[in-house]
């Protein structure tokens, strides 16, 4: 799966300041569930571009769990290829100072309005392309989805909920990062890990200065909870709570 972050700020090579990611050279990163590999397909004054690869292992995945009761849909899925929770950690973890709004060389960059493009390469939409936009354009963006067929080989069998997902604004690289954190594995609707008090924590402070004014904010609090109603409900009590006189 594969994310691309891309400015045309100038100088646009400024984006690895943000991203604490030299230009100049790849880095791979090692993750509980695989690789991130992080790369500049592109970097001139003009235009940058930043790619996160991820390579998830299911096979690793699958053999660290407890138990001898395995199932091949376990082995056969579709979690290595599409943006997931998987993504949402590798944001975090390789990304997370830019997230947090910090750039320790340049402080004034990372409070700064920038065009950005973000594209991800690929995203499941289970709500389809009307949810997408309900999700992205309240916040200011322009969307571009274009969908994919579930079998190129058998076209009647119809679209697949996989989308090739391009969204473009004007804002800072931190709000930008932490709108794809939380709204991935919202448009997946499910997670890879436990989901208890910890995430109700983690969707407070992603969420702070926009989340309460979305107006699918119960819609999004509930999918990033993995449908736990007194989570959501606690989460976004808490968050109208800090955030409305």
């Amino acid at each position: 799966m594969l994310l691309t972050l891309t400015t045309t700020f100038r100088p646009a090579t400024d984006l690895g300041f943000l991203l604490h990611k030299n230009p100049a050279r790849a880095q791979s990163f090692e993750l509980a569930f695989g690789k991130a590999h992080v790369f500049y397909p592109e970097a001139g004054d003009d235009r940058c571009t930043a790619a996160l690869m991820l390579e998830v292992d299911p096979i690793g995945l699958v053999r660290r769990r407890d138990g001898d009761n395995r199932t091949l849909e376990e082995y056969v899925n579709d979690r290595p290829y599409v943006a997931s929770s998987f993504m949402s950690v590798a944001i975090g973890d390789v990304f997370g100072t830019a997230m947090a709004g910090r750039c320790k060389d340049r402080p004034e960059l990372a409070a700064r309005v920038l065009p950005l493009q973000a594209t991800i390469a690929v995203l499941p939409c289970r709500g389809g392309e009307a949810f997408l936009r309900r999700l992205f354009e309240p916040l200011g963006y322009e969307v571009q989805a274009t969908p994919h067929i579930l079998d190129e080989a058998n076209p009647e069998w119809g679209p697949s909920p996989y989308f090739t997902v391009t969204i473009r604004a004007e804002c800072r690289l931190s709000d930008l990062l932490t709108h794809l954190y939380v709204l991935i594995p919202v448009l997946d609707d499910q997670k890879h890990y436990f989901v208890g008090e910890d995430e109700v924590q983690k969707l407070i402070r992603r969420g702070e200065g926009w989340l309460v004014a979305h107006p699918e904010r119960e819609v999004i609090a509930s999918r990033y909870l993995r449908h736990q109603k007194s989570l959501a409900r606690r989460a976004l009590e808490q968050l109208m709570a800090e955030e409305v006189p």
